[in-house]
């Protein structure tokens, strides 16, 4: 995508922070430090913003170094910040991220409302639990409030190539979030695709992020955690047997925690 003048990006910007609600005296403040980052920009001949822009601002204008964006600062300082991240989010995205929105409601548009909805007695209707319907709801709303973003009205201009442009909305959030919220997504897909919505599987193409590597703990290491169990009272045997589980027969957390008595086959000395 061609970059947008400064002037042009903000002024978009503007559009998409009032159609999110926020207050026009918040957008008041954010005018008022866009009008001085364009005459920074109009001093220096630039006419794109680029993040180098952003950060020779904040140090000229607020004195904010560069080396402390990291550090633990002021209220006042982490919102002068926030005004350049958000400027630079928006022209790599296209949107506001999650972490600006302001009001309650995410969704206000009927037909996404409609949608919402469905997709709520959807998940209740699969029997998924309180807390993973309102989980992939509220992610399916985000998703949704993004297609507006980019000006997609219906569900039916959803592609695989959206969809990953979303998910890279997603970076700078722990491994954990990215995973629960593509889980939501697929989830809001598949329904798509049952109901008619959607004519192609997009579900099963959506990309998963890449799996950490798992830790390894070297024999040594194994050997002193073990010796290390206090085996004379019950609580250290348990702990000592779910240690062995795990070192030597390989099993997984979910597998021991699962373990019943009808496992463990005491006359061949099996466990299945």
């Amino acid at each position: 995508m061609q970059k947008k003048p400064l002037k042009e990006l903000l002024q978009d910007l503007g559009k998409e922070l009032l159609r999110i609600g926020y207050t026009e005296a918040t957008l008041k403040y954010y005018r008022n430090r866009w009008q001085k980052l364009q005459q920074f920009a109009d001093e220096r001949n630039e006419i794109y913003y680029s993040e180098q822009l952003g950060i020779d601002f904040i140090e000229k204008q607020f004195h904010i170094l560069e080396e402390d964006f990291c550090k633990i600062l002021s209220q006042k300082d982490t919102q002068e910040l926030r005004v350049i991240r958000m400027i630079g989010d928006f022209q790599l995205h296209q949107t506001v991220l999650r972490r600006y929105y302001k009001h309650r409601e995410i969704l206000t548009d009927p037909y996404f409302i409609s949608i919402s909805r469905d997709f709520g007695k959807y998940c209740k209707a699969k029997d998924y639990s309180k807390v993973t319907v309102e989980h992939d709801v509220k992610q399916s709303e985000r998703f949704m409030d993004y297609l507006i973003s980019q000006g997609i009205n219906d569900c039916h201009e959803i592609t695989l190539s959206v969809i990953n442009s979303y998910i890279r909305t997603l970076a700078g959030y722990t491994y954990k979030t990215v995973e629960q919220n593509i889980c939501s997504i697929r989830t809001f897909l598949r329904y798509l695709l049952e109901t008619g919505i959607l004519k192609t599987d997009l579900a099963s193409k959506t990309p998963m992020i890449q799996a950490r590597i798992p830790s390894a703990w070297t024999k040594k290491e194994l050997d002193i955690l073990i010796k290390a169990i206090d085996r004379g009272n019950p609580k250290g045997k348990r702990d000592y047997t779910i240690i062995l589980l795990a070192c030597v027969l390989g099993l997984r957390v979910t597998d021991i925690k699962n373990l019943t008595f009808d496992c463990f086959h005491w006359k061949p000395g099996s466990l299945c």
